[in-house]
């Protein structure tokens, strides 16, 4: 068990690390500071917020599944193995 959990563990974190990289595509590197009150739209060369959702959504959901089926533990199991 401790096994899947490290692996669970390890898909979130590169499920993590693929999110950051979906999130910054097109993104300009030299946008680094603004007053959020200043301005209500969106940085320039950033995705919009909705899209940023989605996006953490679908990788939650994927991560969400992937460790249901990695943690369950199969038919007929009576302990640790």
């Amino acid at each position: 068990m401790a096994q899947r959990v490290v692996i669970v563990v390890a898909i979130g974190i590169g499920i993590a690390f693929a999110g950051r990289y979906l999130v910054s595509l097109g993104s300009v590197s030299n946008w680094y500071a603004y007053a959020p009150l200043a301005n209500r739209f969106t940085p320039p060369g950033t995705l919009p917020s909705w899209l940023r959702l989605i996006i953490w959504l679908g990788l939650t959901g994927i991560w969400a599944s992937v460790s249901v089926v990695v943690l369950h533990s199969p038919r007929g199991s009576n302990g640790p193995h």
